[in-house]
């Protein structure tokens, strides 16, 4: 046998016209070896001694998987083998190799059989190359070091952040050895835009390297005597993160936050400049389980929004209940206005009773909303969201059309009788961004209804102190012929010489002063002073030409009183509940 064969063979794949095989082979700067179908090296060249840290010639016989750590884990092993009987092309793969010096090496290896030892009646064997990468996987390292880093904190970034939130949750919920939960604190200095805009971005980015400072030195000692200390990250801006990867419950986590914030009291000294910052700090601790990196951090950024809310300077830890109300909150604002487009909104009407003889003077329409999902809503639920979004302006429009369109059925169908007026609430925002003159306008002249069965009812704030064009809007109204009603009077401004500028024709009280009436006179808990309030509150309205109705009328005994001391009319459970329209009208019928 040709002792050269193997050398041979890869030569004539390299330059068929090359004589010198073995030379060549010996000398070539790749490291190569020979290796026969039992995984024994035939021979090794130079270049392979050196990676190794081998004598020259000492290779031979030797097991090459061993050389070059092939069977340290299954799957390369199989791969390995398949190839050494012929059964798979090629191998490629890289490793961690310890050199005898101590220092360690990268190696890429690859396994690939030669067919020419066949032809040649020789053994099947293969041909082992062994590429030293090291010095391309340490660039590599450098490269991913700066791409996962923030240059001005040193810190990990975002996207090494939710590297390592994402490996944190899949071990969480796959390793039995682990206890299943992690942890996140998202922070955010509390004024830190200030310091930017009146100091510099200089200025501005020292104070972030400092904060980063104090809490990696908080996370190393809340990690100290534990397998991982908490990673601390900068996800942008002023917005910080502490991970804590196997969490053991939301104690480790809020006992983290309120260390991070003693760690920032302390002032800075930058630069001659001493400042002093704080922080707001969202708390979520859960099961790994079932959590997503989107999950996890809208969560967490949540809760920090509370922390904000809250008044700063504070952790404020995920409460499930407050996010329902939230996400329910959501929910609504964003379908506020299709809402109104698909009539999902219904108008049940509360009666307004004259106090002297109890026949329905009046009724006010409230209006509900019949949600898909949520079933039907009363006011408090949706009104805010409305005013905040101004879909309160539609809605407004639709609640005055249907009011006014029921009123004049109802006057139509008892002609007998004193029509009844239909009392409509009407938000701030409406007077501001539409024009509720020519609205109320036009819905009067579509529905038929006269001016005078009509009253608005805006709150005291909304009326108190009111100039410009909602001052006009109100006399342009009352103009008009309808009726102005201050609702929850008593609540708010109370400035009573106000009064008499407005054109204003109805006060109504808060039902709070009507609620102190609910004990019979004589009794220990009945108050003295309520009734010299609203009697007062009462004479200085008729002096100024105005009725008054009482809200929160409940018991007998309450309208016995208002009554005696000149109420008008009143509005409360003794009389009616909100009710839809058809038992309004059987009430008409039956007066």
């Amino acid at each position: 046998m040709d002792r050269f064969g193997p050398e041979r063979a890869v030569m004539d794949r390299l330059d068929p016209e090359r004589v010198d095989y073995h030379g060549a082979f010996t000398h070539a700067p790749l490291p190569l070896a020979v290796v026969d179908s039992e995984g024994l090296v035939v021979s090794a060249n130079h270049a392979l001694d050196a990676l190794l840290g081998a004598a020259p010639g000492t290779l031979g016989g030797r097991v090459a998987a061993d050389l070059v750590d092939l069977a340290s884990d299954a799957r390369t092993w199989h791969a390995y083998r398949e190839v050494l009987r012929g059964r798979q092309a090629k191998l490629r793969c890289t490793r961690r190799l310890k050199h005898p010096d101590g220092h360690s090496l990268w190696v890429q290896i690859t396994v690939s059989p030669m067919p020419e030892s066949a032809e040649r009646g020789e053994g099947r064997t293969v041909l082992l190359a062994a590429a030293d990468i090291s010095a391309r996987r340490e660039l590599q390292a450098r490269l991913r070091h700066v791409q996962m880093h923030d240059p001005v904190t040193r810190l990990p970034n975002r996207n090494l952040f939710f590297e390592r939130l994402a490996s944190a949750l899949e071990a969480g919920a796959y390793d039995d050895t682990s206890t299943g939960r992690v942890g996140l604190c998202y922070l955010d200095l509390d004024g830190f835009k200030a310091v930017n805009d009146t100091l510099g971005h200089r200025i501005g980015d020292r104070l972030l390297a400092a904060v980063a400072e104090r809490l990696t030195r908080c996370a190393d000692q809340a990690g100290y005597g534990t397998v991982t200390a908490p990673l601390v990250a900068r996800l942008g801006g002023d917005e910080f993160a502490l991970l804590v990867e196997d969490s053991t419950g939301t104690e480790q986590l809020t006992d983290l936050a309120e260390a991070a914030l003693r760690a920032l009291q302390e002032p800075f000294d930058l630069a001659g400049q001493r400042l002093s910052v704080s922080a707001s700090i969202g708390v979520v601790e859960r099961r790994a389980a079932g959590t997503t990196t989107t999950g996890l951090m809208q969560a967490a950024d949540t809760t920090l929004y509370w922390a904000k809310t809250d008044g700063k300077a504070r952790w404020t830890l995920f409460d499930p209940e407050r996010n329902a109300h939230r996400m329910t909150r959501q929910t609504l604002s964003s379908s506020l206005r299709p809402a109104v487009e698909r009539d999902e909104f219904v108008l049940e009407y509360q009666p307004l009773v004259g106090l002297d003889d109890e026949r329905v003077r009046g009724v006010e329409a409230l209006v509900r909303w019949r949600h898909p999902q949520f079933g039907l809503l009363t006011p408090n639920r949706f009104i805010g969201l409305a005013e905040e979004d101004g879909s309160i302006v539609q809605l407004g429009r639709w609640v005055l059309r249907t009011a006014c369109r029921q009123a004049r059925r109802w006057q139509l169908a008892h002609p007998e009788r004193e029509p009844v007026f239909v009392s409509v609430n009407v938000a701030v925002r409406q007077v501001w961004d539409s024009d509720l003159v020519a609205d109320v306008a036009e819905i009067l002249a579509e529905t038929g209804l006269p001016a005078r069965l009509l009253q608005l009812e805006l709150t005291e704030s909304a009326v108190m102190g009111s100039a410009g064009r909602p001052l006009q809007a109100l006399q342009a109204l009352s103009d008009m012929g309808v009726r102005i009603a201050i609702d929850d009077f008593g609540t708010g401004y109370s400035n009573l010489a106000y009064l008499s500028r407005l054109p204003v024709s109805v006060l109504k009280l808060d039902g709070s002063f009507v609620r102190g009436f609910q004990y019979e006179e004589g009794e220990a808990h009945n108050n003295p002073a309520d009734e010299l309030i609203v009697e007062a509150l009462v004479r200085l309205a008729h002096r100024l030409g105005l009725t008054v109705t009482a809200e929160c009328v409940e018991t007998v005994a309450q309208a016995a009183r208002l009554r005696r001391i000149g109420c008008d009319t009143g509005q409360g459970w003794l009389y009616s509940r909100p009710v839809p329209a058809d038992r309004i009208s059987a009430l008409l019928r039956a007066a």
